[in-house]
């Protein structure tokens, strides 16, 4: 996109309840430049169709557009960009991914931080519950980290739960012969969940985020069901590895499905209420996920014939809470009652943080004291 255009095309992206359709409808009255001047002079309105073109109830919006225009600077929003490192690609921009191009509902404008390149073919999404259980959350770190390292592009939403898993696990591949793509539903500068935040600036240093949402945009609902078809676009096979009855996961398996890209869940305890979903997916027919081999033969792929490219410098993810208690342990040694008290995790959970970090050989016990080794 021409870098004159880049501020107006934020900015009308920015105003309140743009979503893609109505800046769709928006971007195709004119140049970018000349339809902010008709918003910011309450002028758009009068054109006959226009108001109707943009949707029920949009009247009286599209009178509120002109006065958040006149408190907005263009100039300032493309500078921005700059000072980020985010870049805004349209579909006239060579570097729009292709897979895009051909979607049955593919995003207008996309803000891009990180290597676009990384986005490719083959690709899993993997999605889930955030509010995942510890198997549900093994399971996703595993084909994270199996995938990415059999040069599978994982993609996921970075939310809590299982998204976060995947990723982290893409990061802790040996080998990563794929680098992650997170689409989010937020501004690229505004982090969410902000528990995430570690996580999100790793994919953006080691892959790609994508973003329908302008610099600044906040995390609100309408935003997510939107991403989900980006994230269902991207991929070759989507799985669920933990969802409840009426998971938001399951949005990204309706676009899926409206795309004819595979759709595989892992399979639960019939009692757990986080994976009500996934198997009632596999009741409809959906197949089983049971392992990366399954994932690799459905894509054609061996792992022979796939190389890592290595990245001993990448940083390295853990999940928040084993990040909050190796902090801890970086000012000496503490028993683990001042472990729970300044974690502010409960005593079940931090035992299994700190067994797991234990079993990794990078915390031990001794005499009651926890400390750091290394």
């Amino acid at each position: 996109m021409k870098g004159a255009d880049v501020g107006f095309v934020t900015a009308i992206a920015s105003l309140p309840k743009v979503g893609p359709a109505r800046l769709g409808r928006l971007l195709d009255l004119g140049e970018p430049g000349e339809v902010w001047e008709r918003i910011r002079n309450g002028t758009l309105g009068d054109e006959p169709g226009v108001v109707e073109s943009l949707g029920a109830r949009s009247a009286p919006l599209v009178a509120s557009w002109r006065d958040h225009a006149r408190a907005m600077d263009p100039e300032r929003l493309g500078r921005l960009h700059h000072d980020l490192g985010i870049r805004l690609l349209c579909a006239a921009d060579a570097e729009y991914p292709e897979v895009f191009r051909t979607d049955v509902e593919p995003p207008r404008l996309l803000w891009v931080a990180g290597d676009i390149g990384a986005v490719r073919s083959p690709a899993v999404a993997i999605v889930g519950t955030r509010r995942c259980t510890r198997y549900g959350h093994d399971v996703a770190r595993r084909f994270g980290r199996e995938l990415a390292s059999a040069g599978v592009t994982v993609v996921s939403g970075l939310a809590l739960g299982i998204d976060a898993a995947a990723h982290a696990g893409v990061l802790d591949a040996d080998e990563m012969g794929a680098p992650p793509v997170g689409v989010v539903g937020t501004g690229l500068d505004v982090v969410y969940p902000r528990r995430n935040v570690g996580l999100w600036h790793s994919v953006a240093q080691c892959g790609v985020l994508l973003s329908e949402a302008p610099p600044g945009a906040t995390a609100e609902p309408w935003r997510f069901p939107a991403r989900n078809r980006l994230i269902a676009a991207l991929a070759d096979i989507v799985v669920v590895v933990e969802s409840t009855e009426r998971g938001g996961s399951l949005y990204t398996v309706d676009e899926a499905i409206a795309r004819d890209v595979e759709v595989r869940a892992v399979p639960g305890h019939v009692t757990a209420p986080s994976s009500a979903g996934t198997n009632r997916l596999l009741a409809d027919g959906a197949a089983p996920a049971l392992d990366t081999g399954d994932l690799l033969e459905a894509l054609g792929v061996t792992v022979e014939a796939t190389g890592g490219s290595g990245r001993p410098d990448r940083p390295v993810y853990r999940d928040p809470e084993e990040a909050e208690v190796l902090d801890i342990l970086t000012t000496g040694s503490v028993t683990f009652d001042e472990l729970a008290e300044r974690s502010g995790l409960g005593l079940e959970r931090l035992g299994l943080v700190t067994a797991r970090l234990q079993a990794e050989g990078v915390v031990q016990r001794s005499g009651g004291w926890y400390e750091r080794r290394g």
